[in-house]
């Protein structure tokens, strides 16, 4: 019988099946920072159980990590209390920690993928939404509550029920300025923050197979932002040649047996997907959100949608929203000024996002009423722009290359945008308050970032772009 990618993956990893009730699903590695895990832990103490499979567990700070003098001790009480707590936990349950201080330390959803933890045809689980990241490698990998944080950790196991499945494709070729973070903003606005409830969606078609791993990741990345259980994409040559040789990668005849394995990870011809989508990659523009959540997106030549547009019942929130950002109906983004760019996330923190900026903003400086913060998503990543010389780069542009951590992304640490004020992020929520108490988010690439960055405003950045 044919079978979705999906299905091959999750079939492989059911443990029971019953009639009437959840599957009982097997958790092949299961990823934890200081913010989900403190109460699982506890939970852990109550019971008198261990964790079952350390080894398949992999920890890490990053929430609440400052991105400043990282060596000394976090001013905040409770990010420095959950932080030692991540580490009292690790040591007393034989979990590996990348700590501060550790040369793998970084965003989970950054070091997993970049270690070789991530591999195609696992099942990964964290608590944490955006573990749909992973899914670029052809994984069934999800965030899950603190409760079921506890349950894989007794058990290596969770009660889940089998998802719908989507097909979304993207064919085509992507127009100059145009990348990954668009190519999601895009089909979210076109189907909404709730388009994908329910479902597991696989990304597909010729747009897709033609990014890179990190750029797949973006993809990935944002499927929750969707409503979507998770989202994947079958892994293929690129997602080979990234995977070898890293730290924790299969070597020699693993290798030689695992790729055999992975080179059957993809959709039949004949599976049947409960939907499917297909966009043109040609339509897709440069992508700016304008309101709170990241189904409020436009091309960003285009005019903020009327509220008497939308539909009667999503009058009032959407009218909030415009309130909130201080936005007008109909009125257009270009040549609005910003206070804010911040460029990292699990979205957007990978080399490939610092290289791109980087390159964007070489002999430019960035404009005076704009406050510039570049956050790679590890140490690694850190370590490999200064390698670079990328770092040069932002420091004569004027941008502040700092240490990693999930950072302005959310309000949960030191670096939070200050209330009223706009910010240009390449994150992935634009939720009132998501960054900062009344802080004004809008969601964009790298590139658009960054050329708001150096404008200090709303900036179509294909007017800096030549054609090849």
């Amino acid at each position: 019988m044919p079978k979705t990618l999906v299905e091959k993956i999750w079939d492989a990893h059911v443990v029971k099946s019953e009639e009437g009730f959840p599957d009982i699903l097997y958790i092949d590695t299961h990823l934890i920072h200081e913010v989900t895990s403190p109460q699982a832990f506890d939970g852990l103490r109550k019971r008198g159980l261990p964790v079952l499979r350390p080894k398949q567990t992999v920890a890490t700070a990053d929430h609440n990590v400052p991105t400043l003098n990282q060596l000394l001790p976090i001013k905040e009480e409770l990010s420095r209390y959950q932080v030692d707590m991540l580490t009292k936990n690790c040591a007393e349950f034989g979990i590996e920690l990348y700590g501060l201080g550790h040369p793998f330390q970084g965003i989970v959803h950054v070091i997993g993928p970049e270690l070789g933890i991530t591999l195609p045809g696992k099942t990964m689980v964290c608590g944490d939404s955006h573990t749909s990241t992973h899914g670029a490698f052809g994984a069934i990998a999800f965030g899950i509550g603190t409760s079921q944080v506890e349950q894989v950790f007794a058990t290596q196991c969770l009660l889940q029920s089998k998802p719908k499945t989507m097909k979304i494709e993207v064919n085509g070729k992507l127009g100059k300025g145009v990348g990954a973070k668009d190519i999601i903003l895009y089909i979210i606005s076109q189907i909404s923050a709730a388009g994908g409830t329910g479902y597991f969606i696989e990304y597909a078609g010729t747009a897709i197979e033609a990014l890179s791993m990190e750029a797949r990741m973006t993809i990935c990345n944002m499927s929750i932002e969707m409503g979507a259980r998770g989202g994947l994409i079958a892994p293929d040559q690129t997602t080979f040649d990234y995977i070898k040789g890293r730290e924790f990668a299969p070597t020699g005849e693993a290798w030689d047996k695992a790729l055999a394995y992975w080179q059957t990870l993809y959709s039949d011809l004949d599976a049947k997907f409960d939907s499917v989508l297909t966009f043109d990659a040609a339509d897709i523009a440069p992508m700016i959100t304008y309101g709170t959540n990241p189904g409020m997106g436009m091309g960003i030549q285009e005019h903020i949608p009327s509220t008497q547009a939308q539909p009667e019942k999503e009058k009032l929130s959407y009218q909030k929203a415009l309130d909130y950002m201080g936005f007008d109906d109909d009125a257009s983004l270009i040549g609005k000024t910003v206070d804010y760019v911040f460029i990292g996330s699990c979205t957007n923190s990978r080399i490939e996002d610092l290289r791109e900026v980087a390159e964007f903003v070489k002999d430019k400086r960035k404009a005076d009423n704009v406050t510039v913060w570049i956050v790679p998503g590890s140490k690694q990543v850190e370590q490999q722009a200064k390698n670079e010389g990328l770092d040069k780069i932002f420091e004569a542009a004027g941008f502040q290359l700092r240490e990693p951590g999930c950072s302005a992304c959310l309000g949960m640490n030191e670096d939070k945008i200050p209330a009223g004020k706009y910010c240009v992020s390449t994150s992935n929520r634009n939720f009132e308050g998501r960054q900062g108490q009344n802080a004004r988010t809008l969601l964009a690439s790298p590139l658009t970032a960054a050329a708001a960055a150096v404008t200090g405003k709303i900036t179509d950045v294909r007017e800096f772009l030549v054609e090849n």
